[in-house]
């Protein structure tokens, strides 16, 4: 529904705020971004994937790796005190976007 562009800009803040209330593993993050979009965003895997493994070499999450009987093994994610300062900060820059975007398209007044 949305260009590659626009996903690929917004997967990091879209990770991130998949993880603060608890930790997740990669498959059941990409299934709640869709979920919780009415199923305007879902994202490959394969895509998902090499962005956590980016955020976590950059210490914004961690990944602990999981066994459960009857299960195959899932590492899962949460994020470490860096990844909600970086949260906050790209919940922040998102907003004051949202606003310049719309003044831009919705014209101006002056």
């Amino acid at each position: 529904m949305f260009s590659p562009e626009l996903k690929k800009g917004s997967m990091e803040l879209l990770v991130l705020s998949m993880l603060t209330d608890r930790p997740r593993h990669g498959y059941e993050i990409g299934q709640t971004i869709e979920l919780r979009s009415g199923g305007r965003l879902e994202f490959k895997v394969s895509t998902l994937y090499p962005v956590l493994a980016r955020m976590e070499n950059r210490g914004w999450i961690v990944g602990r790796w999981v066994e459960k009987a009857g299960e195959r093994r899932r590492c899962f994610y949460s994020l470490t005190a860096d990844g909600r300062r970086v949260l906050a900060q790209q919940r922040e820059q998102w907003q004051e976007f949202i606003t310049a975007v719309g003044l831009v398209v919705e014209g101006s007044h002056a």
